[in-house]
């Protein structure tokens, strides 16, 4: 004879099985929660900057549910800090964007916006209070230091932000972000701008607005143009760079 305890079993299983769906109200939807889920975990920081002389200006903008724009953070231009967004939460702050072949850094990052106009230095009290954050954000998610991009990174043919002014090199020294000081020359008959580009990380739909965007962070400068041999060196010390984390 078969176990009695092998037989309870096998008739528990046999009523869960047969058991009926949970049902609700009619055209509601049936609430059956799952555990199989977690919190989203940034892995990128994109820096933005306002465009606003003011960040009573921004603050408004940024809280408009009409104007369907956030991000988690801004800091003035006195380093006081705003937390607008949970880090949890998916701010909508990069908009249409692409990085290394992701297509969607809203949902992959957070977003720290800095009140600047677009013509003017940023100052030391915001730039203090930014590394504080960046520091506790990448102890909080372990993001890695190539994966701290502008805007003008992630969205070359639509933004240009943070400008020419931002000291991304200042943040590259302390990790966040990826720097070359002195890249090795690089052979003419191996220089593929566009490869290169398109290996760092750039959407390579327009070419000359992702060599824009490259200029604009890593060498400070607006301006069109064939790329340079030694833009071509640090794009490929930045690729060897990257590929290190």
């Amino acid at each position: 004879m078969l176990p009695l305890r092998w037989l309870l079993l096998c008739a528990c299983t046999l009523l869960s099985a047969c058991a009926p769906l949970p049902t609700g109200a009619p055209g509601q939807p049936i609430v059956v929660p799952s555990p199989n889920h977690d919190e989203r975990r940034p892995n990128y920081v994109i820096l933005h900057q306002t465009s606003n002389d003011r960040a009573a200006d921004a603050l408004r903008t940024l809280t408009d549910p009409a104007r369907k724009v956030s991000s988690h953070y801004l800091i003035d231009r006195d380093g006081t800090l705003y937390h607008l967004v949970d880090e949890r939460r998916r701010a909508w702050h990069a908009g249409v964007s692409y990085w290394g072949g992701n297509t969607d850094l809203n949902s992959a990052s957070l977003g720290i916006e800095l009140d600047n106009n677009g013509v003017e230095l940023f100052p030391e009290a915001q730039i203090t209070a930014l590394l504080a954050l960046l520091e506790e954000l990448q102890t909080r998610y372990q993001i890695p230091p190539p994966n701290f991009l502008g805007h003008g990174d992630v969205a070359p043919r639509r933004k240009v932000d943070p400008s020419r002014y931002f000291p991304w090199q200042r943040l590259a020294e302390v990790g966040f972000g990826i720097w070359c000081r002195a890249p090795s020359p690089l052979p003419a008959e191996s220089a593929d701008a566009g490869l290169l580009l398109r290996a760092f990380g750039y959407d390579m739909t327009d070419p000359q607005a992702a060599l824009t965007a490259f200029r604009r962070h890593f060498r400070g400068e607006d301006f069109d143009g064939a790329v340079t041999p030694d833009e071509l060196a640090m794009l490929r010390c930045l690729i060897e760079e990257k590929n290190g984390f």
